[in-house]
Order: C-alpha cells, then structure tokens, then sequence
C-alpha cells in the first residue's frame, strides 16, 4: 500500500469490473472486503480520506461484550461480542489485541455484590472467561491496594474482571492491508462522488481521487455502503431511499499521564446516565466517554469544555488527588452510528446492526460496534450476494489470521535476541512487536541503509522514525495527519499534540513521497492549523462554538467533495 501501488490501484480501478465495491475505510468497510476478498470475489475498497479516519480512530479502544447491554437485557449483542473477543485476542490479531483488567468500584453494601457478581457470572459463562481470568472479589481494603488513586469513601469494595483492548486505527489498517494481500483494491483519499446505474439497478460508482482531481468509473455487481455515520448522505446521493436511518452520537475521549492516577488496573465507573471507564494505555489514561447527540459536521466533531469538564468532574468524584485541565495530553471526539429508534436518548439507541438491501445492488450496514465488525462485514457479503451472478462461498474470516499475526507468539520469545540483533533495548523491541507482530522484521529491514532510523523521534521517543517511513511505504499513509494521528497515536498522546514533532516527520515522509519544500511547509502548517483549531474548540462552550472552531482550519485534501460538511442534518 505505498506509492507504486497506489497508482497500480487507480488503473485497476478505471480497467476492472468488481463482483463488489465497497464504500468507507472504517473497520467495518475493511472487515468486508477482506471478508468477500476470502470468499473469492473481485474487491474494491474506497475511502474518500484516511482508513480509519472517522470513528475507527476514535473508539474506546476496548474489544468487549459490553457488560451494561446486559442489563438492557441484550444477551444475544453480549455473546456474540465475547465470541468475537475470543476470536481477536486468540487466533485473528493477538499482536494488536490483549486482556486489560477493570475494576468495579461497589458503592452500596448488601445488594450491589450479588448483583453485579451476578452480572459478571453471566459475562463469564458467555464466553467472557474463555482467553481472560474470570472475575475476582476484592474487600475495600483489596480494591484500595489495586487502585491506590480512589478515595476511601468512595467504595465499600470491589470485583475486578477482564476485557481487551486494541489500537483501533491500527487494528483497521491491518484489516485492509490483509484485504489487499487477498487480492482486494484498497484505495484511500478516493471518493465517491456518484453512483452508475442501469436501468433500475446500481452497477457501480464514480470515483475521484481528492489529491490531484481525477475521476474513473468503476463497474460493479454490487456496492456496500460502509460509511457509518455517513450512511444517510450516500444513500441520498445514489438516488434510493434508505429503509433505516442514522444518528450520530459524540463520545468524548481525555488522555492524561499514566502517574495522574496510581493503580494497577483500568476502571469502570457508574454516571448518571452511562458508565465511565479508565482505560490504561501504555504511559496515559484513556478516560471516557460521552454520550450526545450530534448533528453537525460528520468528519471533525469537536468536543467542548462542557464534554471535558463532565469526564473530570466525574473521575474526580472517587479521586483522592483529583486532575485538572492541566493535567490533559489528549483530546479526541468520535462519532457512533446508531440505528435511529424512537428514543431520543442517544445511550438508548440500538447497538446492534441492520443491513439492508436499499436497491437492487446497493446495500448499507449500519449500527453495530467495532468489536462484532466481522459478524456485520459478513452479513454485508451475505446480501450483496443476491446481486451476483456466481454462488458467493459462506464466510471464513474466523479463521483468516491479521497479517503480522502468524509467528507473533514465538518473536515475543525470541524478542530479547532480536532486540541484540537490531541493537535495540528489548523493552522498545516488545513495543514493536505489539504494533507489528511479524511484520517487525519487515519494518526494521527499512533502517538497514538508514540507521539513523533507528532512533526515537525527538519529540516523540515512545516511536521510532523508521516508523514514519513504514507508515508511507507499506501502511498507505498520504498526509502528515494519517501518521501522527492514525498509524501513531502521537497526536492524543504528547500534550503538544504532534506540534513538536510535526517537523521531523513530514521531513522523513518528503524523502518518500517525493514532497517539494513547498508541499512539506504545507503539510506542516495545515497540521498545525488543525491542531490549534482542536484546541480553540476544546474551549468552547457548546457544540455549535466547538463545531465553529473546528471547521476553521483547512482540509488537508484538496478535491474533497464536501458531501455534508457545513450542512445541519
């Protein structure tokens, strides 16, 4: 997915008839192609910005069942998300998913143990306790010693249990790369600006590439749309009515230094509406998230001091030593498609999926949550079918490894020797393994001709700059923004954002995409515009402000189609 095979992928798009076209480079658009891809059929993936882009960079970072469905009652959403866990963290992607433990602080003597044991009893039995330990009761005094940072009036004891976790842009990546691996055309910064039809039936799209203009059409038996929460906006666009809707529901997310809060697990914490978790993520703290309604801009939600100062407000609330704004690293916002129900209580909105066949070679996926993304990719093939004219083969994605994935368990092993090898500390060289697996290698044979490659960033030392080049040469990374925010997390992770570094890193992408000096102060500066424009909206005190701020700075893709952008929904 570097340069040569970018243009490769144009001409193959403007040459090529595809069994299935699929729209969006989400998680659950590259969880499709890869899944017709293994069925045998002739694949196309677009995706109008970066893979990942939107709410696949944006999540929670979590690989769950959702322990709260269970008390909506939802049993079927809750087992099949632990068989999809099993699935991840076992045998399709254990270098980029692992076991993460919570504890659940309980508030209320008597009743809140049995009860919440017992909720925990069924996660267990559902498939909760198969790859992970089962769950654990801690006295207060036990809770404290796991989670030094809480207050001691503020639980009467404990249960720790497990769940996993992912690097959600990066799971998505490599869910595309291994798509392409099977043969599928994976293009980014390509969208669809119009659909092909014959005679009452779509036959495929109009596509434009949004770095230098260029349009192609591209024949298809069916096209998928996996656009999330921009579904209604496609479906409008090819000329057919949809038969579900989509709303767009913010979540929040704050990143603060792993020292702000001393424990040895991750948290889950009751709100009034919701649930709160703090998530551990290597040197920070995930904490979130929100849940609002949304109707702005769909590419950039912003969050606002209000989303901010509720997510403090209510860690603080069991925080013997509370956190302040000064204590942030990071801020992002992301944006859940859910199926529109008749309430108006976003949290209460379906999270299972529908797919629909909207017209005679059109289909559209919606809803869901990143975890089941390979139950919903494959029921998008499974009705795209009936478009096709060949008998479609059932789904094998379980057992269609990541690449990266075969062999990663014997390099841990090895990994102390291969740290010697490379001349790097092994700590740094396990970091590695858990972004890569055994593509390691593969990434380190970048630096054999420059060493200096091998050094940390200087703004940024948790990642290597051979990293950077890895991103543009073999990840399909286009923009400075695809690397700081997506194929590393440098952007939520370093309180200056990506600012310090910004530099350095189009300068190492330049020599590989073959920049002007002119194209890199450009990158440098619409980064830095972004960036700032974050900021301001962070400090704004409603989404119509924040939204305001945010679609100030300049979109880094010049032919961008502004298919909804500024438009109220």
């Amino acid at each position: 997915m570097g340069v040569v095979d970018r243009e490769d992928a144009w001409q193959r798009l403007g040459k090529e008839s595809f069994d299935l076209v699929v729209i969006g480079g989400g998680v659950v658009g590259a969880g499709t192609a890869l899944d017709a891809a293994t069925r045998g059929l002739r694949v196309a993936l677009v995706e109008a910005r970066d893979l990942a882009s939107g709410t696949s960079s944006r999540s929670s970072k979590l690989v769950h069942g959702g322990l709260r469905y269970l008390e909506q009652l939802e049993f079927s959403l809750v087992r099949e998300a632990l068989a999809e866990r099993e699935l991840m963290l076992t045998k399709l992607a254990p270098h980029l998913v692992r076991p993460v433990s919570f504890l659940y602080p309980l508030t209320h003597r008597v009743w809140e143990r049995p009860y919440t044991a017992a909720g925990l009893f069924l996660y267990d039995t559902m498939g909760g306790a198969r790859s992970v330990p089962g769950q654990k009761h801690l006295t207060r005094a036990g809770a404290l010693r796991m989670v030094p940072a809480l207050r001691r009036d503020s639980l009467v004891g404990g249960i720790r249990y497990y769940d996993a976790q992912v690097d959600d842009s990066r799971y998505t990546m490599m869910l595309a790369r291994t798509a392409a691996r099977y043969g599928a055309v994976v293009r980014t910064s390509t969208q669809v600006v119009d659909f092909l039809h014959e005679a009452d039936r779509v036959s495929g799209v109009r596509v434009r590439d949004v770095e230098d203009g260029r349009e192609v059409e591209v024949p298809a038996g069916a096209v998928v749309n996996c656009t999330g929460v921009w579904t209604d906006e496609l479906q409008q666009l090819s000329g057919s009515r949809g038969r579900f809707r989509v709303r767009a529901s913010k979540g929040v997310h704050v990143v603060v230094p792993r020292d702000r809060i001393v424990s040895e697990s991750g948290m889950i914490l009751r709100t009034e509406s919701s649930v709160l978790f703090v998530i551990p993520w290597g040197n920070h703290w995930i904490l979130g998230t929100t849940d609002s309604d949304w109707r702005l801009d769909l590419a950039h939600p912003a969050a606002t001091k209000q989303d901010i100062d509720y997510i403090l407000g209510e860690i603080n609330a069991v925080l013997a030593t509370p956190l302040t704004h000064d204590d942030i690293e990071g801020v992002y916002a992301g944006l859940r498609p859910l199926l529109a129900g008749e309430s108006e209580e976003t949290s209460k909105l379906s999270r299972e999926h529908a797919v629909a066949r909207v017209a005679p070679g059109l289909v559209a996926i919606a809803g869901g949550k990143y975890t089941t993304y390979r139950v919903m990719a494959a029921d998008a093939v499974n009705a795209a079918a009936i478009d096709l004219p060949t008998r479609v083969q059932p789904s094998i994605t379980d057992k269609v490894q990541l690449l990266g994935a075969d062999g990663y368990h014997a390099l841990v092993n090895q990994a102390d020797r291969l740290a010697a090898q490379y001349g790097l500390h092994p700590y740094r060289l396990r970091h590695l393994l858990n972004r890569y697996g055994a593509l390691v290698h593969e990434l380190l044979a970048l630096a054999e001709n420059e060493p200096e490659w091998l050094r940390p960033l200087e703004h940024a030392p948790d990642y290597l700059r051979v990293e950077v080049a890895y991103a543009v040469s073999h990840e399909g990374a286009l923009h400075l923004e695809d690397v700081l925010a997506r194929r590393t997390r440098i952007a939520i992770e370093y309180p200056h954002r990506g600012v310090d570094c910004a530099r350095q890193v189009a300068e190492i992408m330049a020599g590989i995409l073959g920049w002007s000096g002119k194209t890199t102060e450009s990158e440098v500066d619409t980064y830095v515009a972004r960036v700032a424009a974050e900021r301001d909206s962070q400090s704004q005190p409603d989404d119509e402000a924040a939204d305001a701020s945010r679609r100030a700075a300049p979109d880094v893709r010049p032919h961008l189609d502004a298919l909804d952008l500024g438009k109220q929904r």
